[in-house]
């Protein structure tokens, strides 16, 4: 079974998004729970302060706030089409930001390789759907055109 372009784009959109909204549940753990996912993922000990936990719960919440509007952006990707690219864009600029950030702040190998490239290639992905969708719909367009020119 092929899947055209954009239902990929849609399904992607919609992965991409439920995943990023199940952040929400980090937004509502205790400091406790929050040093024990930080020390069982290798990043030692986890540091005291208000700060951090504000942190931590707003960048959760933030991912939960894209998460949701990438799921709203799946419903039409055609309408949407310019918030999407842009998305992409800034997906790629946060990938590649992400691994200067990890690899300046001696992050593992795993996070930095494991979050950074993904990002970027999800960006890279979603312009790339984008661009075949549009191509689809310009043959289309120009095979609907013909079709009239030979109706006339």
């Amino acid at each position: 079974m092929k899947m055209s372009p954009e239902r990929l784009l849609k399904l992607i959109l919609q992965i991409n998004g439920g995943g990023m909204a199940m952040a929400v549940f980090a937004v509502f753990l205790r400091h406790d729970q929050m040093a024990a996912i930080h020390e069982w993922l290798g990043l030692g000990n986890f540091p005291e302060g208000i700060i951090v936990d504000y942190l931590a719960r707003s960048l959760s919440a933030f991912y939960a706030i894209m998460g949701i509007l990438y799921l709203v952006l799946a419903r039409d990707v055609r309408a949407h089409a310019s918030v999407i690219t842009f998305m992409a864009w800034a997906s790629i600029c946060f990938g590649a930001g992400s691994i200067v950030i990890d690899l300046q702040l001696g992050f593992p190998a795993w996070g930095t390789w494991g979050e950074g490239p993904f990002i970027i290639l999800y960006g890279a992905a979603i312009l790339w759907l984008q661009r075949k969708i549009n191509t689809s719909a310009g043959e289309t367009l120009e095979t609907n055109e013909d079709n009239q020119r030979e109706e006339d």
